[in-house]
């Protein structure tokens, strides 16, 4: 269950799952005026969707982007892992930030047709999501029911096909230049533009917001994350979060219980749980996880006379 060079997945291919987990990020360019560039940066949160491993932005037509990239195309794209419904308080408190990717590159806009072409393909990844979401099985529909919170990558991104007139948006594609992967530690690990462009994201990313918040939501799920540290890590917890998901496991972030001076004082540490076989899809993966919960909850039944 612990992890190694097996367990986890390359830095390209985290960068590529959290692009494709997210709907959002923050594009950062250097302001301008009629003399030219100037040092200060000017940042937005904005929409985006990933076609052929690069980032295609939207930005809002009255947004100080569209003056700054006519001057100076250079900037910088920041997109975290999705922290939603009660991870975002329990980051905060700990001072804690969730992993993230940070590119550097340059915003370049799109011409009119390869636009068009554009809010088509955003379209096709609208329906095929939602399509998607319609045919997922019970089981599925059970991890994902408990997400209350807006999770879901499709019904965010439809926002930029409902907007009227006064919500238009440039487009832009992010060329990037340089790719660094931050943990939710703060170490930086550089990633080569080539690797992130060989790499493939997880099917069920785009769907990972959904699942980490459906499974942080209810009760019954935290409280198998808590057994899973039991039997598995053999640490006992008091409360317990999914924070990553990905196709051969997700991490956990539990407050565990450090003996001392005869006084339980608690901790919040991190542990990795592999799937027994990688996750093709989100199907797959909720699968697993449930199977994961009978067994864990079978075995301290059995440990307990409870059997």
């Amino acid at each position: 269950m612990k992890g190694n060079k097996a367990t986890l997945l390359t830095y390209a291919e985290k960068c590529k799952n959290i692009l494709a987990s997210n709907w959002q990020g923050s594009l950062n360019t250097i302001k301008a005026d009629a003399k030219g560039s100037k040092a200060d940066i000017h940042t937005s949160k904005v929409k985006y969707i990933v076609k052929r491993g690069h980032p295609f932005i939207w930005v809002p037509q009255n947004d100080l982007h569209n003056v700054n990239t006519i001057i100076d195309e250079r900037g910088s794209f920041a997109v975290t892992t999705p922290f939603p419904g009660p991870l975002r308080g329990l980051f905060k408190s700990l001072k804690k930030l969730p992993a993230r990717v940070a590119l550097a590159g340059d915003v370049l806009p799109l011409k009119e047709e390869k636009a068009k072409s554009l809010a088509e393909k955003l379209q096709e990844v609208i329906l095929s999501e939602q399509k998607s979401v319609d045919e997922f099985s019970y089981t599925v529909s059970g991890v994902l029911s408990s997400s209350t919170g807006r999770t879901s990558r499709s019904d965010n991104l439809k926002e930029l096909l409902e907007e009227g007139d006064d919500g238009k948006y440039s487009i832009y594609r992010f060329k990037m230049r340089s790719c660094t992967f931050i943990d939710a530690n703060g170490a930086n690990f550089e990633v080569d533009v080539e690797d992130m462009e060989k790499s493939k994201a997880d099917l069920l990313a785009p769907f990972s917001a959904k699942l980490i918040d459906g499974i942080n939501q209810s009760h019954a799920r935290r409280r198998a994350l808590i057994l899973f540290c039991f039997v598995h890590m053999n640490v006992n917890a008091k409360d317990a979060y999914i924070t990553w998901v990905d196709r051969k496991g997700f991490d956990v972030l539990a407050k565990v219980s450090i003996p001392k001076d005869g006084i339980d004082h608690y901790q919040w540490k991190e542990y990795r749980f592999m799937l027994k076989e990688e996750a093709k899809d989100v199907e797959s993966f909720c699968r697993q996880l449930v199977e994961m919960e009978e067994e864990v909850v079978k075995k301290v039944s059995a440990s307990s006379g409870l059997a």
